[in-house]
């Protein structure tokens, strides 16, 4: 079963051109490892391999690297866990 996080940034008003540009930067590149099926904010991982593999991985560090100072709080990431509801091929919520 695939697994859903999503990302909130909060970045200072002053850095937020820097902060989606470090996204944009980062999004090129995450879109090529091994098991991600979405990524923008709203990421999708073929498995708890798959996201565990980027956390640990060196596009996520030198997106946080390239934000340092630069949000008013940290990333906040949340893991969904999917409730089955209604037709599977439809979706859960």
């Amino acid at each position: 079963m695939s697994v859903v996080q999503v990302v909130t940034a909060f970045p200072i008003p002053a850095h937020r051109a820097e902060v989606v540009a470090a996204f944009e930067a980062a999004i090129a590149r995450v879109h090529n490892e091994p098991g991600v099926e979405l990524y923008a904010l709203l990421e999708k991982y073929e498995s708890e391999q798959a996201r565990s593999e980027h956390i640990k991985g060196a596009a996520l560090a030198d997106l946080r690297s390239a934000l340092e100072g630069k949000l008013s709080s940290g990333l906040d990431a949340q893991v969904l866990t999917p409730h089955p509801a209604g037709n599977p091929r439809k979706g859960a919520l």
